[in-house]
């Protein structure tokens, strides 16, 4: 699917950090303006709720087409932007696949990232995956793909749960900029945007902000 996209987009003025405007309104005066960097963001909305429902009901038929039914299927939404994504994907798969219960997990890469020694260590959330994964073809789920150091460290955490006969990946966003050669297998959105651009992913929709430096 590649969802409809409003044409509607508000900008919003940032001055150091702190949102000083939203379109034509003056929120706050930016007293430090001569001092800092102004930033005027614009943010647009690139998928509605209902482009997102649809995205997820086509690729969860995917899944289920491409792996011949869910036999032995594990679906593992990543902490935290993947885990409603799994949670939904697997409801509409118990409605095409009525005799099987697919198992759903969550996994935190926190600890398995490659960047680990160069940030603060964050208490992350839970890993719960509800069965050993030897054997099985593990759907790795997450909201946007981006660079794939995330995908990467989930790879590396899924392992401790057993040895999958393969992994897939699901994303509802692949915005693009990868870094490692990570390639999804099921994709709602692709979405071209620029490095410092930032996208909000949520049932209620995808909204994309861009901001300029002035």
């Amino acid at each position: 699917m590649h969802g409809g996209s409003s044409t509607s987009a508000f900008p919003e003025c940032y001055c150091d950090g702190r949102l000083i405007s939203a379109g034509s309104s003056l929120i706050e005066p930016c007293e430090v303006r001569t001092k800092g960097i102004c930033v005027v963001a614009t943010s647009v909305e690139v998928m509605s709720a209902s482009d997102v429902r649809r995205a997820i009901t086509r690729i969860a038929h995917e899944i289920v087409e491409r792996n011949n039914g869910v036999d032995k299927l594990v679906i593992v939404g990543l902490q935290r932007g993947g885990t409603w994504i799994a949670d939904a994907l697997a409801s509409v798969i118990s409605t095409i696949e009525t005799s099987h219960s697919v198992p759903v997990g969550a996994i935190d890469v926190s600890m398995h990232r490659d960047d680990i020694a160069m940030r603060p260590i964050v208490v992350g959330a839970i890993s719960s995956i509800p069965c050993d994964v030897s054997g099985s073809t593990v759907v790795l789920v997450d909201d946007v793909l981006f660079t794939g150091r995330t995908v990467r460290a989930a790879m590396e955490g899924i392992n401790n749960y057993g040895r999958p006969r393969a992994v897939q990946l699901a994303v509802l966003v692949d915005r693009g900029h990868r870094e490692l050669p990570i390639r999804p297998d099921y994709v709602g959105k692709n979405l071209p945007t620029q490095l410092n651009d930032e996208v909000i992913v949520s049932s209620d929709g995808v909204k994309v902000t861009s901001g300029i430096h002035q």
